[in-house]
């Protein structure tokens, strides 16, 4: 990886694990590649487009993130991170009000426990109220 044409980093934090996610962009070449825990997962070389979008899965869920390219002015640009169609931020921010997590470790490893709580509504179907 050129540590030159790095441009955005992010950290994701899923279920199976925390994935970081490495964007470069080359504004002369075109070239576009992503980066999940340091093993490439797309390479785009000679786009003559310089913004857009990239997209791609990450984790075993195969969870969809998109890394959108927008020009600000000129030869600048702006590079955000959506997962699930969603920033990262509000993905992390609704992530946070329906999981709680732990890391500990087992052995020397680290483990990860993820609860996911759901919301049940107050009519379950079949059921009703006397």
């Amino acid at each position: 990886m050129t540590a030159g044409d790095v441009v955005g980093i992010w950290e994701v934090a899923l279920s199976d694990g925390v994935y970081k996610i490495e964007f470069e962009h080359g504004t002369t070449t075109g070239k576009r590649v992503v980066w999940i825990n340091g093993e490439e997962v797309l390479r785009r070389d000679w786009m003559f487009k310089l913004v857009g979008k990239e997209t791609f899965k990450v984790g075993g869920m195969e969870t969809k993130a998109t890394v959108n390219i927008e020009a600000i002015s000129g030869f600048t640009y702006e590079y955000t991170l959506e997962i699930d169609g969603k920033s990262l931020q509000k993905f992390t921010d609704n992530r946070s009000k329906v999981t709680k997590t732990w890391v500990l470790q087992v052995d020397g490893v680290d483990c990860r426990i993820v609860l996911v709580s759901f919301q049940v509504p107050d009519h379950p179907q079949g059921v009703t109220r006397a």
